[in-house]
Order: C-alpha cells, then structure tokens, then sequence
C-alpha cells in the first residue's frame, strides 16, 4: 500500500488531469511491486485528498455521445429488429377486413337458413383472438431461447414458427379449425418476437437513446397495421381467395425478411457477457455506439456488465419460483412490469383496431375501409412522435398524460356514442354529426395511444429486469398483455351487443385506474444504464421521486439518498410536486 501511495504521488499531474479530463487515457506505471496505477489508484487517492468523499464518478469513462448523425447505423439496425412488430401490427391491420371479405365469409363462417353467411359473436371472437392465445403460448413457453441460443438467433427460430402457421393458414380451404390452428402456430411465434425484439432493443441501443430506438418495436407494429389495412382495401374488389391469401403471403414475405436482417444486427453484448464472448461484447458496444473498440469506456462498460453477471451467477441460477421473490424487490418488478402491461391493453386500443372495420358501419360511413385507413395513418404518424417524446419526458410523464388524454377522449366518444348517435333509437338512422364527432375523437384518442403507452410499454419491460431473470420476467408480462389482448378480442363482440356504446366508460375507467398506478409504482429509467435501473430498484426508491434519483457512482458529496426513499407529504402535495 506504501508503494501504491508513493507510486501516486510521483505521477500526481497525472493523476489530477485524469480527474479533471475523464476521457483522457492514462498510460500504467509500474512499481518494484508491479503494482500498476489504474482507475482504483485514482479512487484511492480521491479519497485522500476529499478526506472521504464518495468519487466513484472519477474512475468511470462515460461513453461519449456523439451528434445524431453518429447513430444512423445502429438506428438502422434498430428499425432492423423492430420489424418484428411490423409482423404483429400486420395480422392486426388484416385480421378486422378478412372478417367483411365475403369469400372468407364464405369459407370460414356460419350459413343462415336463407342461405346467407355471416359469423357468429363466438366465431368471430375465437379468429381473431385465438392469434392472442398463441402470443400468451409463445410468451411463457419459447421464453428462455433468448439465453439458450442468444437473441438474435431466438428472434430467427420464433419467426420461423410464424411462418409455419401462416402456411396452416393459407392452405385452409373450407375448414375454420384448420385456420383457428394456423392462428395459433402465428401468435405463438409473434408472442416470442413480442418479448425478444424489445428486449434485443434494450440491450443493443445506447443508454440515451433507448427510449427513443426501443420504440421501433412500436413504430414498426403501426407501420404493420396501417400497411395491413391499405392492403385489405386493395383486395376487397376481388370476388375470390385473393382477398385474403395474398395478405397471408405477404406475411411470409415480412418473415423472410426479418430472419435475413438477423444476421446484420449486433446481438446483445449482455449474453456474449453471459457466454464469456468479450471481445465480441466489446465489438457490439462499439458499434452501438460510434466508438473503437479499444475506447476505455467499452472496457468499462464491459467491466460493469461482467460484475454484474457475476454476482448474478453467485446468487445462483433463477427459477420460475425466484420471480416471486422480495430480494431485489423482484416480485415488486413482476407486478409492475405485469400491471403495466395489462393496462396497455385495457386502454381499449384494440377495440378500434381489430373491429373498426365493423364497428364504424355503426357511424354510417360508406367504406368502412376507408376509416381503418384513417385510423392506421393516425397510429404510424403518431407514433413518430412517441420517438421525440419518451426520452425527453420521460417513461412516468408520458404514461401518467397519456392516460389523462385517453380518459378525456373516452369522455367524449362514449356519451356521444350513447346519447346522440341514435337520437330517434337505434333502429333508425344514425346522427351523422354525432358520427364525426366519434369518428374525431378515436383519432384523438388513438395519437394520446401512440404517443404514450403503445411503445413506452413495452420499453418499461424491457428495462426493468435484471439479466438472470430477464427472460421469464419479459414472459410473465408479455403474457399479460396477450391475455388481456385475448380478453378484450374476444368479449368485445358480446359487450359491444349488450353494452354497444358504454362499452367505452369501462375503457375510460380502468385509465383513471392507470393514472394513479403509474404515480404510486411505476418509476423514472430516462438516461439510466440497464445496470444503474437495477441499482435504483434495489436501494428501495419511492416512484414518484425516482426522477431526482443518481446512481451511486454519480453522486456528490451533498446527495442525500434517503431523501428519495420517504416522503412525508400529504398524498396530494405529492402528487402536485416535482419531487
């Protein structure tokens, strides 16, 4: 320890424009004990000097961040990865006009005793949500691929699962079970992309852009959907199978090309960590982030990730039964991430979604086509602006408004849908004023959706877990939102018939419920790595003051870290605060 002192001393201009400049390589000095001078001699010698002070902000190099332009390549690769929800918003653009195509009619649906078709609530309900079943399958039983196989070659294995029941269902001819068990195969897949692109996204993209990059999950799931709905419109003329085998393939196509950008895309330098492919890792940060591969801040950033994996490895494998354990507030982060999850689905998008071609004949439009347009080009526009909006707000402040916004919308649309759609009963015409009015505010409600909880859902989960229980975590709560999904798909055809426009009143409820869910438990990851979001769960944070919270290895001798972990105020005051 006495040399390592006297070692010091002699390079001490060395030392304070290591301090001083954090970006500064600084070239070893041996000593007759071989000691070397290196980050952790600086760390000694700051405590000297600071008699105490906490200068763990010293001997960390940041990645620098570079001007926008820097991180075309990685955004692209993101876009890349993302185009896994390209698959999921095109089964949901196409699945509402199949069910108006009259050869799908024809094939799949129920005969009436005059000879015409039609599908049945029931029927209706098992199509197009059963897709959801096979997500909830995929969520809980493809979930640990990700740490058999790696990320990459997880999201390739998935998406060929979809493709084998795309071909079950192309292949159908007269037999709805036979398309009702394609549906599943699909969903199966699409529920594992589900969990493995945003999760890829999490740990590829740069800690201040994950916001932003992690929404090209949702970004591509509209793009998906708006795509999904201009092609139902293209195909509704013809008179055969084409209407709705030429959609089914061009989702074959999608896959293709998803499993052929895999082998361009970094893979996730958390598993190369976990599989003890340094180099690589390095490599994968690197290119991330528009840095040598030599730059001290990859190796310290490699640093923080193995000392991390290694205490994980010491506290053990992780079992389905470790997720409903308190240590590391783990069960806290199920519930939330599960919560968070659910509610997305609960904002009643999907109503809109999966039967606004049917749902809008309703308002008294001619081509009810034309509106699930309108309605795809407000969701992907929208959604351009969820990309400026997460990082710059923040995850709390974006769920917390966006639930305001949805509950103002659902005000709206629900009492004019009930009070002045109709004025003379239901069996005559419908008010084509009132029409608009609701055909408005679903734009409304859909740009609040896409802006705020769509993407930021997703980004929340794919943050939140640390890496040993990453994977079941993301399947638990994934699984929620496909059951939810599910859930809704399927009762919407009964609650619609027995409730019609009340229906929305339940939606705008359970966001007044979500309004004060994200206040209380949903805490503020902006700006923070994956590893200092895990630090920031452990220390016991209360949500609402999460925003103000630093890391311990940021901190300045006058941060106090119990400020953040009571609150004595009052329940309003705390929730009209900054802090």
């Amino acid at each position: 320890y006495y040399k390592l002192i006297t070692n010091m001393s002699a390079t001490d201009a060395q030392v304070d424009s290591q301090v001083e400049h954090p970006d500064t390589n600084i070239m070893p000095s041996a000593s007759d004990s071989n000691s070397v001078l290196t980050a952790d001699s600086n760390k000694v010698d700051d405590e000297m000097k600071l008699d105490g002070e906490n200068s763990a902000d010293r001997d960390i190099v940041e990645i620098p961040i570079k001007p926008a332009s820097a991180y075309i390549t990685i955004s692209i690769f993101c876009v890349m990865i993302g185009f896994g929800g390209f698959i999921a918003g095109w089964d949901t653009g196409t699945i509402g006009g199949f069910l108006a195509h009259p050869d799908f009619l024809q094939r799949f649906g129920s005969k009436h005793h005059d000879g015409s078709y039609y599908f049945s609530n029931a029927r209706t309900g098992l199509v197009v949500s059963i897709f959801n079943i096979g997500g909830l399958l995929g969520c809980l039983v493809l979930g640990n691929l990700a740490n058999r196989v790696g990320r990459k070659m997880a999201l390739v294995t998935v998406t060929a699962i979809f493709m084998v029941g795309i071909i079950i269902q192309i292949a159908s001819i007269n037999k709805w079970y036979q398309y009702f068990i394609g549906r599943i195969i699909s969903g199966m897949g699409v529920g594992a992309i589900s969990m493995f692109s945003p999760m890829l996204l999490s740990e590829v993209a740069p800690k201040h852009l994950r916001g932003t990059l992690g929404s090209m999950y949702q970004l591509m799931c509209t793009f998906g959907i708006f795509l999904g709905d201009c092609t139902n419109y293209g195909t509704k003329s013809y008179d055969n199978s084409v209407q709705w085998r030429v959609p089914l393939g061009l989702s074959f196509a999608w896959a293709i090309l998803m499993i052929g950008a895999m082998f361009f895309v970094p893979e996730s330098p958390r598993y190369l960590m976990e599989v003890g492919k340094a180099e690589e890792a390095k490599r994968s940060i690197a290119t991330s982030n528009k840095v040598s591969i030599d730059d001290p801040s990859v190796t310290g950033e490699v640093d923080l990730i193995a000392s991390n994996i290694e205490a994980e490895r010491a506290a053990g494998n992780a079992s389905w039964a470790d997720m409903f354990s308190s240590n590391g507030k783990v069960v806290q982060r199920l519930l939330m991430c599960c919560m968070v999850q659910s509610l997305q689905q609960l904002t009643g998008c999907n109503y809109f979604f999966y039967y606004g071609t049917i749902v809008f004949k309703a308002v008294g439009l001619t081509d009810s086509y034309q509106t699930a347009i309108v309605f795809g080009i407000v969701n992907f526009a929208s959604s351009f602006v969820s990309l400026y909006v997460v990082d710059k707000f923040g995850r709390r402040a974006c769920l917390i408004w966006g639930a305001v916004a949805m509950v103002c919308c659902y005000v709206v649309y629900a009492s004019v849908g009930v009070t002045r759609l109709y004025p003379n009963g239901k069996d005559e015409t419908s008010s084509k004023g009132a029409g608009n009015c609701m055909i408005v505010f679903s734009c409304f409600f859909i740009f609040s959706f896409a802006c705020t909880w769509a993407p930021i859902c997703w980004i929340v989960v794919s943050e939140t877990f640390p890496l040993k229980i990453k994977p079941k975590g993301m399947a638990l709560a994934n699984g929620c939102n496909w059951l939810w999904n599910f859930l809704i798909s399927f009762f919407t055809p009964f609650i619609t018939g027995a409730i019609n426009f009340y229906y929305g009143y339940v939606f705008m409820g359970c966001m007044v419920f979500a309004y004060f869910y994200v206040f209380f438990c949903v805490p503020e990851t902006k700006g923070l790595t994956l590893e200092e979001v895990n630090e920031m769960w452990e220390e016991g944070i209360l949500p609402w003051k999460s925003g103000s919270w630093i890391p311990a290895s940021k901190r300045g001798a006058d941060y106090d870290a119990e400020a953040t972990k009571v609150d004595d105020k009052p329940m309003y005051k705390r929730m009209f605060s900054k802090n």
